[in-house]
């Protein structure tokens, strides 16, 4: 089910009968037709156990469900949105980055530090993302919240891309992340994260980065 964008900031969703749209409580901004909005107990499409997981890994933003015959309006603190549409691959972000998604999507959450190994780990502790993220996959659309804009950048074989871990939205594709040091450790002594540390993506798929360093 594709989100018609209204504007950077809001978008809309078609509801049918016997399809479902996960969303962020309070996102809905207006709506028209029979649709209702129920609180999501069920962990979204990955179950009980889905939900358990994202509460252990501190992913729980909490969701609503939204069902019948019309159409909805979604926004939340005036963040631009960014639609991605997935085509069968997984989207990896961060769970309070995620505005609504289609129903069909199996929503689930993974340890970072099994994509980047200790490095992994030291992400989560210096940019102040869990050490958990969140994922969605199948066939469907996901809009996502960030400040200031969003740019997809292409990852391809030999071509990785550097991103300030701030300013990082989400990734999709067969990408393995690690982090670096851009000053040795004598020159970060007082300093933020900044740019003293760069989130490297490899492999083949895409990043998502907003034009600003600041958390949602």
């Amino acid at each position: 089910m594709p989100f018609r964008e209204v504007n950077s900031r809001m978008v809309e969703a078609t509801v049918v009968p016997g399809q479902k749209v996960f969303s962020q409580r309070g996102a809905m901004l207006a709506y028209q037709g029979d649709v209702s909005f129920t609180p999501n107990i069920q962990g979204g499409q990955g179950g009980i156990a889905s939900m358990l997981g994202r509460r252990v890994a501190g992913e729980a933003t909490p969701l609503m469900t939204v069902e019948g015959s019309g159409t909805v309006m979604f926004g939340h603190g005036g963040h631009h949105i960014q639609v991605i549409n997935l085509d069968g691959d997984t989207l990896y972000v961060e769970a309070d980055r995620l505005l609504a998604f289609d129903g069909t999507l199996q929503q689930g959450t993974m340890f970072m530090g099994s994509q980047g190994g200790v490095m992994g780990m030291v992400r989560g502790q210096v940019t102040g993302q869990g050490l958990f993220t969140t994922t969605l996959k199948g066939r469907g659309a996901v809009a996502v919240m960030a400040h200031g804009g969003v740019i997809e950048l292409p990852i391809s074989p030999g071509r990785a891309v550097h991103v300030d871990p701030q300013a990082y939205v989400a990734h999709h594709g067969d990408v393995r992340n690690k982090l670096s040091t851009a000053l040795g450790w004598r020159d970060m002594v007082g300093r933020g994260s900044g740019e003293a540390f760069q989130l490297e993506l490899s492999g083949s798929g895409a990043v998502y980065v907003q034009a600003s360093e600041e958390k949602l």
